[in-house]
């Protein structure tokens, strides 16, 4: 099997929501898992596909100009202004699609956690699901980065959250939405390309996968500006 490690783009939030919902649905190739790293292009935040948006902006920062569009994956707010992002396909049938959510979950963060240790970060997944054991850092359920949950990465000195991630399942496989909050593992001092690296080589050992760089697949422009207007829109951002 083959792991496609897609180029670095930057986009706004809507363009990255729609790229990596069109690399689950629309991939030209069948048969290999793909991955990308991402940037955008202005501060941004997106939330999970089954938030409120009466919630969600009733946790964004006032009097601030940022990006937002809702995620096609679940999961909490995100705040993608100091963060690292990435995006994994696994295509329909492999046994990480065919896990349990939390199976898939643990796996893919066992090897960010791995990643991170090898450039200094002390990194671990949090064993036990609930609330913030005492000492912990704790927050508002449905908000990323303050509080963690079963299998999230974090500091394994301080407790602090350091990355999280969102699924979702249908037909042509699973796609998982993960971030890596920079300040939480150290900012600027982290290697963050040595990181990135070595996180694609333990993902593709993790799926039995050998990755290879990759061209960006040629999708249907018309297509994907569409699904570009439709995570743009009213309707999408508050149909909850």
């Amino acid at each position: 099997m083959k792991l496609d490690v897609l180029p670095t783009r930057t986009g706004g939030a809507a363009e990255n929501m729609a790229a990596d919902f069109m690399l689950l649905q629309r991939y030209p190739r069948e048969g290999p898992a793909r991955y990308r790293h991402y940037e955008w292009r202005s501060p941004a935040f997106t939330f999970g596909y089954s938030q409120k948006i009466s919630f969600v902006r009733s946790q964004l920062p006032p009097g601030e100009a940022f990006d937002l569009c809702r995620r096609p994956t679940g999961g909490g707010i995100v705040d993608h202004r100091d963060d690292w992002t990435y995006c994994l396909v696994i295509p329909r049938g492999h046994p990480f699609e065919e896990a349990r959510a939390t199976q898939s979950y643990r796996a893919i963060h066992e090897a960010l956690a791995g990643a991170l240790g090898g450039v200094g970060v002390p990194a671990a997944l949090k064993p036990v699901a609930g609330s913030a054991a005492a000492g912990e850092p704790g927050g508002p359920a449905g908000v990323c980065f303050e509080r963690a949950e079963i299998y999230d990465v974090i500091h394994a000195q301080s407790g602090a959250k350091i990355a999280g991630g969102a699924q979702k399942r249908n037909k042509r496989g699973l796609l998982f939405q993960g971030s890596v909050w920079k300040p939480a593992a150290g900012g600027g001092s982290a290697a963050w390309e040595k990181f990135g690296e070595d996180f694609v080589l333990r993902l593709g050992a993790a799926l039995g996968a050998q990755p290879a760089e990759t061209p960006w697949p040629d999708f249907s422009e018309e297509e994907m500006e569409g699904l570009v207007e439709q995570y743009s829109s009213p309707d999408w951002m508050e149909f909850r």
